[in-house]
């Protein structure tokens, strides 16, 4: 029989609803007081408690990193920026946007909009935020010379300026509907003007930076005059950069951290059985892309890349690889839970026979390609390319997988080398995923991809107000994706997560890993 134990963690994590949960008690013939029942996780949301010191082991993170928020790349780099600082908008649990930083926002025709700001914000340094602050911020993505890796997006911005101290108004030269969801992102963090010394972690957040050692830890300590309720409620917070899982799980069984992200799925069944640990399994677009640059040889003709998409066993890479906690892919980076889900698109299935047919069509029959393969870009990266290699040889097909190390990978292999791992954690819109990683012009570019029909229809759908038509454009561009573009997606995961069962929190939003990247703001000890 289960304890009250079990079902009070099957309620925690969602398992049970709350009327499941007090059947199941009664049933062990045990009397709860009206008011006297202490519920864990998603219940106690509404009264977290204050204190601790919150320890977060987390995989990726190089020497490299620095907090510029318009370079962040890495899950890492997005916890602490969280930790330090706050967009205009975000997303709550239901993945809809909300205000932060903004009081409202507004447009008429999805090509002006009037950012309103909340009054009296200040700067971890005492200065209180206002509209040059958000205009400076702004502007860091635009210009010939920025790094961000957001240029692409802020791309069509005409002018951002300030009207009076606390409005600010963004004008584009195309009208985008989807507009607001970019500036939710953590690399749009408002910072104060003027700021050189990115790596001070300066902003409005719930945490003031002490300590960072880039690859290595983040130390910060709670902002004593943070102006969100109920939130950033551990004293401390400390990042550990743990690149090995097995080191993580190690670390979260023996109590030397509270938390970790990207448990190991081979063995997350055994960790859940452990009474002082509790499993986060979130639903949502997570990916791993495997991106060819379309810009060399030979992947630059599609043939090549239509005879390796098809030269992949994604049913057996889901069930082997994510030991179920996920779902096949089909070359696209939209899936089921976006409201525009192309649902005719035809699943595209391990086909050894067309994989040769494309490949001696490319008179690429008999060549060795090389997979640039790394644990850095998910967990099972390398099993997954062996995997690869494995079903594609059954096709006749050479695959020549190299190990790369992890730390480096996203400066030194990722977008350099011809073919590669990479995972996104998906975005709110489809639009947004698309601009991403897959207009010509974006930073994150790493198929190098330049279809002209996709990159006009990604214009043209931002100003389509026509439920209908906008569904219609956006279903076409997975189409076109899915027969020409230079990406094999073989499988979409869950964001698979562990705690320490004195961690609580509230309903996860499904946007990104770890709520949101918020942990730290939301997330509590019970005790």
């Amino acid at each position: 029989m289960k304890s009250i134990k079990r079902f009070e963690k099957e309620l925690s994590l969602g398992k049970i609803s709350r009327r499941e949960f007090l059947f199941q008690v009664s049933a062990l013939g045990i009397t709860l007081a009206a008011g006297s029942l202490s519920l864990p996780g998603t219940i106690q949301a509404a009264v977290p408690k204050r204190g601790g010191r919150f320890r977060l082991g987390m995989a990726g993170g190089a020497t490299s990193d620095n907090l510029n928020p318009i370079l962040a790349t890495d899950h890492v780099a997005m916890v602490i920026g969280t930790q330090l600082r706050n967009s205009l908008v975000e997303f709550d649990h239901n993945s809809q946007l909300v205000p932060e930083l903004a009081e409202s926002w507004e447009s008429a025709d999805a090509k002006q909009w009037v950012v309103n700001l909340k009054k009296g914000i200040e700067f971890h340094n005492g200065k209180t935020m206002d509209a040059d602050d958000v205009v400076f911020s702004i502007n860091l993505h635009r210009g010939k010379d920025s790094k961000s890796v957001m240029k692409s997006y802020f791309s069509d911005l005409k002018a951002v300026r300030t009207d009076g101290k606390n409005r600010v108004i963004m004008t584009l030269n195309n009208a985008n509907a989807d507009f607001p969801t970019f500036l939710a992102k953590p690399q749009a963090a408002i910072i104060p003007a003027g700021t050189t010394d990115f790596n001070a972690g300066m902003g409005t957040g719930g945490y003031i930076l002490k300590e960072f050692e880039p690859g290595v830890r983040s130390f910060a300590v709670r902002n004593p005059n943070y102006w969100k309720a109920n939130c950033a409620n551990f004293d401390e917070v400390e990042l550990l950069c743990i690149a090995d899982v097995n080191a993580r799980t190690t670390a979260l069984k023996s109590g030397s951290i509270d938390a970790m992200n990207r448990c190991e799925l081979k063995t997350v069944r055994l960790l859940d059985r452990l009474a002082n640990v509790q499993i986060i399994r979130t639903k949502g677009a997570k990916h791993y892309p495997f991106p060819m640059r379309t810009d060399v040889a030979p992947y630059d003709n599609n043939d090549v890349r239509l005879g390796l998409k098809y030269a992949v066993d994604r049913e057996l890479m889901v069930k082997t690889i994510l030991r179920g906690y996920g779902s096949v892919g089909n070359d696209t980076p939209i899936g089921p839970t976006y409201q525009f889900f192309n649902t005719e698109l035809p699943q595209r299935a391990y086909d050894p026979d067309k994989a040769r047919f494309h490949l001696k069509k490319a008179g690429m029959l008999n060549h060795t390609f090389t997979l640039n393969a790394s644990d850095a870009a998910f967990t099972g990266a390398v099993d997954a390319a062996m995997m690869y290699q494995e079903s594609a040889k059954k096709a006749g097909l050479k695959i020549k997988v190299v190990r790369e190390p992890n730390d480096g990978y996203w400066s030194n292999v990722w977008m350099k080398k011809n073919w590669t791992q990479s995972y996104y954690s998906g975005t709110a819109t489809e639009r947004e995923m698309f601009f991403q990683a897959y207009a010509a012009d974006s930073k994150w570019n790493e198929t190098f991809w330049n279809n002209k029909r996709f990159n006009n229809l990604l214009k043209e759908s931002g100003a389509e107000l026509n439920t209908t038509k906008r569904r219609d454009m956006i279903w076409e561009m997975q189409s076109i994706m899915w027969e020409q573009g230079g990406t094999v997606i073989p499988m979409f995961t869950d964001f698979v997560d562990a705690a320490n069962a004195k961690i609580k929190f509230g309903k996860l939003t499904s946007i990104y890993a770890l709520d949101g990247f918020k942990c730290c703001e939301k997330w509590w000890f019970d005790a």
